[in-house]
């Protein structure tokens, strides 16, 4: 199934979705599904429409445009490829916080990090990659819990790769600074060892210590498009994402992550996923949407 067969235009293709400043019609989303979806992979319903609405409604104003008609002219359009990757920003989900879903962090910190740790100390390669990576808090968060156990990992080839497709929320990333609520999860013990106050603009925000980004590269990437690098990862956290692909496009995403972890590397995936397809045999789910491969690397290097 396409985006674009998920909304059957066969049906009013000029009835109203959502409605408010400009109408959204079936042929609008329906248009701007198969754009989304070619582009990410992100799979939209008529289910979704009043959220494309609330998405793009304001950013339509402020191109100046008629409506969603003309928006979607515009973004299938070359002279669109701009705005095409800009709709791609809006309607991407970015919620993410520090520690979230605490016991993946738990498990890496006790069952999975000891012997990684020990292999950089011993001159090994160790590398982490955080799959869609928002504004940074989850790639941070594996950052501090490596630094909890080892303050000098980054002496060590030891690096985590952070990943996103959108360009705007990597940027944020980057930056490494978050409002105080943002640190609610982080134990004030943490927080006064690898943060400090600054201003920002007249707010107070939090700034991640250069130790701690040091561990980190941060790259743009599509999981849709090819991956330019050959692994192997010894841990791959992608949580929260594959849910909103379907299911031959899932299917597809577990299978090139398995082929990109190292003998027993370790997959943590979002609450509302599991591995599925061909991938399922390779793995072992050894805990809450924790999983380890059990297939062969094959002695891939990066």
């Amino acid at each position: 199934m396409t985006f674009a067969s998920a909304i059957d235009t066969r049906q009013s293709p000029d009835e109203c979705l959502a409605s408010g400043e400009y109408p959204l019609t079936r042929r609008d989303l329906s248009e701007i599904a198969a754009m989304i979806y070619a582009d990410a992979g992100i799979y939209l319903n008529e289910s979704k429409a009043s959220l494309v609405y609330s998405r793009l409604s304001k950013h339509i104003r402020n191109l100046g445009l008629k409506g969603f008609r003309e928006y979607c002219t515009l973004v299938a359009s070359p002279a669109g490829a701009a705005e095409r990757r800009e709709m791609l920003s809006h309607l991407t989900t970015n919620f993410t916080r520090f520690f979230r879903e605490n016991h993946h962090f738990e498990h890496l910190k006790t069952d999975v990090l000891p012997d990684l740790l020990a292999r950089a100390r011993n001159g090994g390669r160790v590398r982490i990659w955080s799959a869609a990576c928002s504004d940074g808090q989850e790639p941070y968060s594996i950052a501090l819990t490596v630094l909890s156990l080892m303050p000098n990992a980054a002496d060590y080839d030891f690096r985590i790769l952070a990943t996103d497709i959108d360009p705007k929320i990597l940027s944020l990333a980057r930056a490494g600074a978050y409002d105080g609520n943002a640190l609610e999860t982080v134990s004030p013990a943490m927080r006064k060892q690898f943060f400090r106050e600054v201003d920002a603009g007249g707010r107070q925000k939090w700034q991640v210590e250069d130790r701690v980004k040091k561990l980190i590269t941060f790259n743009e990437l599509n999981l849709m498009a090819q991956w330019p690098f050959k692994g192997p990862f010894d841990v791959i956290f992608c949580r929260n994402v594959v849910i909103y692909f379907d299911e031959p496009t899932q299917m597809k995403i577990w299978s090139r992550f398995a082929g990109m972890l190292g003998d027993n590397g370790h997959l943590y995936i979002g609450h509302s996923e599991r591995v599925s397809g061909e991938a399922k045999s390779l793995f072992d789910n050894i805990g809450i949407t924790t999983y380890r491969y059990t297939g062969k690397s094959g002695g891939r290097r990066a």
